[in-house]
């Protein structure tokens, strides 16, 4: 048997949470011609980068947990908005490596701090970034985020037998 939790579940709370932090995201980089989902790739693109790498959007879809078709439509988006290069990977023709452009590296420049304002204001219930209970509010996220999930299916017969 189940037990009912009252209020809200969790599970309710990370998607209600998770919309918040989508539309103040949304907002805040809309002047620069960006949505979330951009800017989580722009953003992250610019932080490999740095670190030297030039990824493929398969490994840019790993680092956001973005499924790989929609870094793929992303990416073309920003493409031809001149915000990102597409250049196959001379390793594997197979692959697309993705760089910002001088106008992305700009761009993601202006929207990062923005960003980080809007973190810094979301995560003051917990005392600001860097305190022990953001840390351990980070740490609890990552714990569910690393916990594979193993989805049934409708017709999935264990979900479908009766118990006596």
């Amino acid at each position: 048997m189940s037990k009912v939790l009252p209020g809200p579940t969790p599970g309710f709370l990370v998607w209600r949470l998770a919309n918040k932090w989508r539309v103040a995201v949304d907002r805040a980089v809309a002047p620069l011609g960006l949505t979330h989902a951009q800017y989580s790739l722009v953003a992250s693109l610019y932080g490999m980068q740095r670190a030297g790498e030039r990824p493929s959007q398969r490994r840019l879809a790993d680092h956001t947990g973005l499924e790989a078709l929609y870094v793929s439509k992303l990416a073309r988006t920003l493409e031809s908005s001149g915000l990102i290069e597409r250049t196959r990977d001379p390793r594997d023709p197979r692959a697309v490596q993705l760089a910002l452009t001088e106008q992305g590296q700009a761009v993601t420049r202006q929207a990062i701090p923005a960003v980080q304002e809007l973190l810094q204001q979301l995560l003051e219930p917990l005392g600001g970034l860097g305190t022990p209970r953001t840390r351990a509010f980070t740490d609890e996220l990552t714990t569910l985020l690393d916990a594979p999930l193993t989805a049934s299916l409708p017709n999935d017969e264990s979900t479908n037998r009766r118990t006596p």
